[in-house]
């Protein structure tokens, strides 16, 4: 057995992995420039950090059939040059249509490396290995997620429009990745079931695992080939005795992504800016929060096939719950108040004038500041204020606020996060797998951009305390589903979850 160059392949195609996570989590340091600079409303700003993810829908729809028929290396291939070109178009892009096209390609690629990544090494593993090796792709999401937020924190002092350096660095690391895959063969299995080329895949076996290997992997895959069943349909997926398999997938679907993960990292300096932090600190909490995803999700991987998939559910969206209540009741508690120090820090000339006129005036709630202010200025001069100038006069307890929200991402990494894709791979019947995948995939994708979309609307509009809240009740509501609906999949086979749940 070749072990290290099984984990050479298996570290390298991961890259794709990094990649994801490095490109997810990158925009978060760049929203105040890309904001600035494009001159975007809220929505606006929504949609140029959330479209990447309606690039991954369309990634994730043509990777596999498109990996099946080019192979899945060609593929990676691909989402390595599409990370390359989005990371420098987005860089150098002067209007807001280019920034969009070059955000959306990057997530083509995010969509791509998701799927493809973990199926080659998946096919290319020997059994003993292939857990551990296949969770390196989900190991180095989160990796990339804190390299990101280092990376922001590194270069945001540059002069001369730091945003750009901060979305341009990401090609390097994908033209490595491109250059590296060249050293990665062919998926055994694909050579085999797609070109019945069973000469080569036995010379890739042997390298890896020699030649006893090869030949039982080779008779394990044409055995395979001749009892394979008919693929399932969306009649067969949607019949009344998937209810509750259905149910299960979809609604961890749902909360995974409704309770605002996603806000957290894609505006994690911008939360802690609300929370009346500066640049400099707000930089280096995201970093954090990078570290603490990190370390709960390598104790996620410890402990689901230890202490199981439903109570690591329970404990981590009870906790999200309660961190999430922890945030709303922070900011709820929060002041606002107009003093000199807080006037100087606003750039705009006529805004700066005219809230000088409230100057020593203090304010229990963002609203109750708004009420105030409003009529004092332009209306545009009243949306640049909301956008960019009223975590200048916020009084809140930081500490709770950063406490919050590193107990919330610590509980999200140990549950919803990688419990919900175990789950998935797990309560599916193998005939409809791959398309119930692929769609509660989509699912995700689609509330995930929703979220997405709303934050920078929401931080203006409701304010850090009500969008704390919807996340808090939704959170509770995940809770609830996950003791009302979900079972225990720990220690069960494939057959034994297929009965226990068609029957349910």
């Amino acid at each position: 057995m070749n072990k290290s160059y099984t984990i050479l392949i298996s570290l390298i195609v991961a890259l794709g992995g990094f990649l994801l996570g490095f490109d997810s989590a990158v925009i978060s340091g760049a929203i105040t420039g890309i904001r600035t600079y494009f001159e975007m409303s809220d929505w606006q700003l929504g949609f140029a950090v959330g479209c990447v993810i309606f690039g991954a829908m369309a990634g994730n729809l043509l990777a596999g059939p498109l990996s099946d028929k080019y192979g899945r290396r060609k593929l990676l291939i691909i989402t390595a040059i599409l990370f390359t070109i989005s990371a420098t178009w987005s860089a150098i892009a002067t209007n807001y249509i280019s920034f969009i096209i070059a955000r959306i390609i990057g997530g083509i690629g995010i969509g791509g490396a998701i799927l493809i990544a973990p199926i080659y090494i998946a096919e290319i593993a020997p059994p003993k290995l292939r857990g551990s090796l296949v969770s390196l792709n989900q190991l180095n999401i989160v990796i990339g997620i804190s390299v990101a937020y280092f990376s922001n924190y590194f270069l945001k002092d540059i002069e001369f429009e730091s945003w750009r350096w901060m979305l341009g660095v990401e090609a390097i690391p994908a033209f490595i990745y491109f250059i590296a895959l060249f050293v990665v063969p062919k998926s055994p299995r694909w050579l085999i079931i797609q070109h019945n080329d069973v000469s080569s895949a036995k010379s890739i076996l042997k390298k890896i695992g020699g030649l006893d290997f090869a030949k039982d992997t080779i008779e394990s895959i044409q055995r395979g080939i001749a009892k394979k069943e008919e693929k399932g349909t969306l009649k067969d997926l949607f019949s009344r005795k998937m209810t509750t398999i259905l149910i299960i997938a979809f609604g961890l679907a749902f909360f995974q992504q409704i309770t605002g993960i996603n806000a957290i990292f894609y505006y994690a300096p911008t939360i802690f800016e609300q929370a009346g932090g500066s640049a400099d600190s707000s930089f280096l909490q995201a970093i954090v929060v990078g570290l603490t995803n990190l370390v709960f999700t390598l104790v996620a991987i410890w402990l689901i096939d230890k202490l199981g998939r439903k109570p690591l559910l329970i404990i981590g969206t009870f906790t999200m719950a309660i961190a999430l209540s922890m945030a709303t009741i922070a900011f709820n508690n929060a002041t606002y108040t107009i003093n000199n120090s807080s006037i100087e820090k606003i750039e705009n000339v006529h805004i700066k004038t005219e809230i000088s006129h409230l100057e020593g005036q203090t304010y229990t709630s963002q609203n109750e500041l708004f009420n105030a202010i409003e009529p004092l200025l332009l209306k545009e001069d009243f949306i640049a204020f909301k956008q960019n100038n009223v975590k200048s006069f916020i009084h809140v307890n930081a500490t709770l606020v950063l406490v919050a929200i590193l107990l919330y991402v610590a509980a999200f990494a140990i549950s919803l996060g990688p419990v919900m894709w175990t789950m998935l791979s797990e309560i599916f019947p193998g005939k409809v797998k791959g398309i119930a995948i692929s769609i509660v995939g989509f699912f995700n994708s689609l509330v995930s951009f929703s979220v997405t979309q709303f934050f920078p609307w929401e931080l203006s509009n409701l304010g850090p305390t009500g969008t704390f809240a919807i996340y808090a009740v939704m959170a509770t509501l995940s809770l609830v589903f996950v003791l009302k609906y979900v079972v225990e999949t720990k220690g069960k086979s494939l057959e034994e979850l297929e009965e226990l749940l068609l029957k349910s």
